[in-house]
């Protein structure tokens, strides 16, 4: 650090101090190296952290633009203290640990925030996860300025993503993954179909969405009729009938079958690619879907030998090329 003082992005490993010749480093000396740095706008990586060395980095926290501590476990009281520090920050990649108390005193710094990610430290659906709605709406008060959102939880409320759509109008990229299947509004128990319906109609510059908990067709009906400039959709665990497919490009473990799939013939062109897992689909389904569009390449997986006419995964993409010559054996190109 000392002899790289226009030193702009550093990645850094294991932030700790291990004993070597001179022996191990103090945070005093640690900090007087980031001090060298004036030009440092980045800080990531923090794979190997301990907390006791976090104060180091408070010297140059308020020339940051860009903040990456996804990959460390840090509690509130470790995270807090550096963030309270980084007043310019544009984007941040954080842990769920940080809680919701983490999350409030993001809102509460960094006014410019243009982009945040929020990750889970455990990624299975029985996890108790750390942040809700309760961080979700106070980023939204705080960060009016966002453009871009991931955020894993748990727990997510209608009112939480109505209060985002509204103070975040300017939103490009809205996902948010509520981990376990078929999660409704965690106060009123109801679908989430008005929250994220709040997202569409008033986030007009939406280009990608993932959407995820309790979701009826009711939600289906305001993407299709208010995304108009969405790209890109993700779907899981969603939808009670094959009437949203036409407006999704990624579908997984939900229950749309042949009907839904031709009912989007008139779409497929304009896509890249279309991809479906698990879902109600047929071989016979997914032959229409091959002689009716010679242009496009369907290929169909099978993973359960025992059921003859269902397939497991579809997928299908244009290409000059045509059908390609290297698929594995459990790829059958239609």
């Amino acid at each position: 650090m000392a002899r790289a003082p226009h030193l702009t992005h550093l990645g850094t490993g294991s932030f700790r101090s291990e004993p070597g010749p001179g022996g191990a480093l103090s945070v005093s000396e640690l900090a007087t190296c980031f001090a060298a740095s004036r030009s440092l706008v980045c800080l990531s990586g923090f794979l190997d952290v301990n907390g006791a060395y976090l104060p180091a980095i408070y010297q140059v926290c308020p020339n940051l633009t860009s903040l990456n501590f996804s990959f460390a476990a840090l509690t509130d009281e470790e995270f807090i203290p550096v963030i309270r520090h980084c007043i310019n920050l544009r984007t941040l990649w954080v842990p769920d640990t940080v809680g919701d108390e983490g999350l409030r005193a993001v809102a509460e710094t960094c006014s410019n925030l243009r982009e945040l990610r929020v990750f889970p430290l455990d990624a299975t659906e029985d996890s108790e996860g750390s942040v809700s709605d309760i961080g979700l709406e106070a980023i939204s008060e705080g960060c009016r300025k966002l453009e871009s959102i991931l955020y894993f939880c748990q727990r997510m409320t209608n009112a939480a993503l109505v209060a985002m759509s509204e103070n975040c109008p300017d939103l490009l990229v809205f996902r948010l993954c509520i981990m376990g299947r078929h999660r409704p509004d965690r106060i009123t128990g109801e679908a989430m179909d008005e929250g994220f319906g709040a997202i569409v109609m008033n986030c007009k510059k939406l280009t990608r969405l993932l959407v995820s908990g309790l979701l009826t067709d009711k939600a289906f009906a305001h993407i299709g009729k208010h995304g108009k400039l969405i790209k890109t959709l993700f779907v899981a665990f969603v939808g009670n009938s094959d009437m949203p497919l036409k407006h999704v490009f990624e579908v997984r473990d939900s229950p749309f079958g042949d009907k839904g799939l031709l009912s989007g013939l008139n779409y497929f062109y304009n896509m890249r690619f279309f991809w479906m897992n698990s879902c109600r689909l047929t071989v016979r389904g997914c032959g229409d879907v091959a002689q009716q569009m010679p242009n496009l390449v369907v290929e169909v997986m099978k993973e359960n030998e025992g059921e003859i006419n269902t397939i497991d995964k579809l997928y299908l993409y244009r290409s000059l090329a045509g059908p390609r010559e290297d698929a594995p054996s459990f790829v059958n190109i239609l």
